[in-house]
């Protein structure tokens, strides 16, 4: 496609996110049956599932925007192809948090078109210096991402079994994504960087808790 194709084309995907419009994979929702809950989640433990899931929200909507700006740049089809396979692959993630939220009766940030859009610019940005650095950057994403599900598991009740079981298999995924990424010839990124990426994270993460 030319140029302003892409451009439309990355607009329109980008519409079809922040309004959970987006189609992923088709895979079944995690929670089965038997893992529904038994007890009924008090406020408390509601609201802090809402919170958790409202970040991860956010978190796969930066996911989103982080693919198609590094997939956008890339010179290599392979890589390209990768970037984007992996990008739908999120997409369930993305309509599994939204649809939990919903279940929840919670709502998700007002700042994911802010999340989107500056996700996609350093997606384009880290593109723009090779596949090994794009690579790279997915692993070490990835990576933080796990850790930060790791620390919403800790925190979400017991009883919220189908947050669980949600976040379990989102956890599964991205440390399918973040070997694949090494497997492809990623290179690992410097240690500043990856400070700069925590500090970024956890900017989005601590505002879309609560806004």
């Amino acid at each position: 496609m030319s140029f302003l194709n892409n451009i439309v084309n990355e607009f329109d995907i980008a519409l079809k996110t922040l309004s959970n419009k987006k189609s992923g994979t088709g895979r079944t929702y995690p929670p089965e049956p038997a893992e529904k809950n038994t007890e009924e989640l008090s406020p408390a433990e509601k609201k802090r599932s809402i919170q958790m899931m409202r970040v991860n929200l956010a978190g796969e909507v930066a996911a989103q925007a982080l693919y198609r700006g590094q997939s956008l740049v890339c010179k290599d089809a392979e890589v390209r192809e990768h970037l984007i396979e992996a990008g739908n692959e999120e997409t369930d993630h993305l309509l599994w948090c939204k649809k939990r939220l919903d279940e929840l009766e919670g709502n998700g940030s007002v700042l994911n078109p802010i999340w989107y859009a500056g996700s996609f610019a350093i997606g384009a940005i880290f593109g723009r210096f090779g596949e090994k650095v794009s690579l790279g950057f997915v692993e070490e994403t990835e990576k933080q991402v796990v850790a930060h599900i790791d620390r919403h598991l800790d925190k979400i009740s017991p009883k919220d079994k189908e947050t669980i079981e949600i976040l379990k298999t989102m956890k599964e995924d991205e440390d399918l994504h973040a070997q694949q990424a090494v497997d492809k010839g990623g290179e690992e990124l410097t240690i500043p960087v990856k400070q700069i990426m925590k500090y970024t994270a956890k900017l989005m993460t601590s505002t879309s808790k609560y806004v």
